[in-house]
């Protein structure tokens, strides 16, 4: 047993209880994380945030949620706590970073503002960054990329969905030394579904507009594509199509390795990345409907699934990987590197494994 696991063996041994509270509750990944939260062995939920709904029911916002004893409250007056989720645009974090963790022990940012490394990237990415002190504090909060750094972190950054759609396709293939900075093209297409748009949403949002529709909205040019960068080293093609779903996120990934690869390569890579992860299921052919990675399999979990075909007349590998994007794009990747970070059970809050059948997802 490692010192980590023998220390969540502990917190959840003792029954340990860590406060929290969510930045930005009315929003889409806010009301995920609240029910989460909810359900979390080791979390009480003392404070929700809303400027537009101050004073109000969560469960008017979030319906699921109307069994929660919780009203939102002014983001101004932000309650001191164990543990901080910011559930804020891109922006609001990173100018109010030093309000947020003088607030609590451990900041955990569901936004952009922290997920890149270097301030150059804000440059070149994004408008700038207000912070950039925080950055080199910050660490990702994807575990199956930055687990070992996780532990003890103070300041944990979400992933954007897409981008961890791609990671967790592509990373068994920069593991296995395949892929690199200088070896083999990567072509990234993900479908993603409207969720991603936030509560907000907008004319191309509203479900008349969207609805039906396979559309290009980021050709190319999409921030994530410098995470991609920023923590595989690769350099990708990517473009993005909003579809219509209501969550998840599928990534479909042309690779073109310099070296031959085989299918038993494959398998090999794939099941030395993830034989021990709670959250990745390798998909990839075999039988039945669902032969490969789908955002209706994974909608509601903190899982994602990896699958892969082999075609050799033209020396490609097609990779797929499939997430819910509010979940394990977004607030239970969240909530997965908290209980790294604090030592607990990292699938406590997350067991829930989906519904099937269900609808559009």
């Amino acid at each position: 047993m490692t010192a980590t696991d023998a220390a969540a063996t502990d917190a959840t041994a003792t029954g340990e209880t860590y406060t929290a509270s969510v930045v930005g509750g009315t929003g889409f990944t806010g009301g995920e994380l609240l029910r989460i939260l909810a359900g979390h062995p080791n979390f009480e939920v003392v404070q929700a945030t809303s400027r537009s709904a101050d004073n109000m029911t969560v469960g008017r916002s979030h319906p699921n949620l109307r069994g929660l004893d919780l009203r939102f409250s002014d983001p101004d007056e932000l309650e001191s706590v164990d543990v901080l989720f910011a559930a804020t645009p891109h922006g609001v974090s990173m100018g109010r970073i030093d309000e947020f963790t003088e607030a609590a022990d451990t900041v955990v940012d569901l936004s952009a503002d922290f997920r890149l490394p270097e301030a150059d990237a804000y440059d070149e990415w994004y408008d700038g960054h207000e912070s950039p002190e925080y950055l080199e504090r910050a660490e990702y909060a994807l575990p199956e990329l930055n687990r070992e750094n996780l532990p003890g972190a103070d300041l944990i950054a979400g992933g954007g969905c897409n981008a961890t759609a791609a990671i967790l396709g592509l990373k068994p293939l920069v593991d296995a030394g395949a892929l690199g900075p200088e070896t083999g093209e990567v072509v990234v297409d993900v479908k993603v579904g409207s969720s991603e748009g936030g509560a907000g949403g907008g004319a191309a949002s509203s479900h008349p507009e969207r609805s039906g529709v396979v559309r290009p909205y980021a050709p190319t040019g999409h921030r994530h594509e410098a995470e991609i960068e920023a923590y595989l080293g690769l350099s990708v093609s990517f473009t993005v199509h909003a579809v219509d779903m209501v969550r998840g996120a599928s990534a479909t990934c042309h690779v073109f390795p310099d070296d031959p690869i085989t299918k038993g390569d494959l398998w090999t890579a794939y099941r030395d990345a993830y034989a021990d992860e709670p959250f990745v299921r390798i998909v990839s052919g075999g039988g039945g409907v669902y032969r490969y990675p789908e955002p209706k399999s994974v909608a509601g979990t903190n899982h994602g699934e990896v699958g892969f075909e082999l075609d050799p007349e033209n020396r490609r590998v097609v990779v797929f990987s499939a997430i819910d994007n509010m979940t394990k794009g977004s607030a239970g990747q969240a909530v997965h590197a908290t209980n790294v970070a604090l030592g607990l059970d990292e699938t406590a809050g997350l067991e829930f494994d989906g519904l099937h059948p269900v609808g559009s997802p």
